[in-house]
């Protein structure tokens, strides 16, 4: 909190963005990261698609591997604050119980929820390059369902095969839908300074 002058003080903290794929996490993410460093700050950006196959070489994206990746990944962002620096995680961390052992063990968290209608979400992701996540996820899980075809490497996808739990008690809760990026990431700003304030973050 805030000293007796109302004077920030410098604490570690995580923010977790989460939500669909294709619901622009990255995207804002990278932009808060820019933000950040503009005011004098240098939090390591986290992301789970960069680290899925240090954690599982060949993953299947089954519920148990999941279960697993998010635990390391909520480790790895705690080892990082351990060594003095505040951590921005970009993972969708579907289940609410992921997200809560990053809130069991981190004092200053906030999950940031990206809200993005799934017809949104699988247009936006339909325009993904192949990269570290399989291009076209949306598409391919729905013709899995429609026909049985199996896809190499395509495991359950969140939004199609597995829902996405939302907390309604997250710190910052952003509609996407009919949105910028630009006006996305501006709520996400404010919202986020009225965090830090509240707990004398600077």
């Amino acid at each position: 909190m805030p000293d007796s002058k109302g004077i920030c003080v410098n604490k570690n903290w995580a923010v977790w963005f989460t939500g669909l794929p294709g619901c622009g996490k990255s995207t804002i993410a990278d932009g808060l990261l820019n933000e950040m460093r503009k005011d004098g700050l240098d939090p390591v950006l986290l992301r789970l698609d960069e680290r899925r196959k240090l954690y599982i070489p060949n993953p299947e994206y089954t519920h148990d591997e999941r279960r697993r990746v998010y635990h390391l990944f909520v480790q790895d962002a705690v080892a990082i604050m351990q060594s003095g620096r505040s951590v921005i995680m970009d993972g969708t961390g579907h289940k609410l119980c992921f997200r809560r052992e990053a809130r069991d063990k981190i004092e200053f968290f906030a999950e940031v929820h990206l809200k993005c209608p799934v017809n949104m979400a699988m247009k936006r992701e339909s325009g993904r390059q192949q990269g570290l996540v399989m291009s076209g996820l949306y598409a391919k899980a729905l013709e899995r369902q429609k026909t049985g075809k199996v896809f190499k490497d395509l495991g359950e996808v969140i939004g199609v095969d597995v829902k996405f739990e939302a907390d309604p008690d997250a710190e910052c809760c952003v509609d996407t839908a009919e949105k910028t990026l630009e006006d996305v990431l501006r709520e996400v700003i404010i919202c986020l300074k009225k965090w830090r304030n509240l707990n004398g973050i600077c």
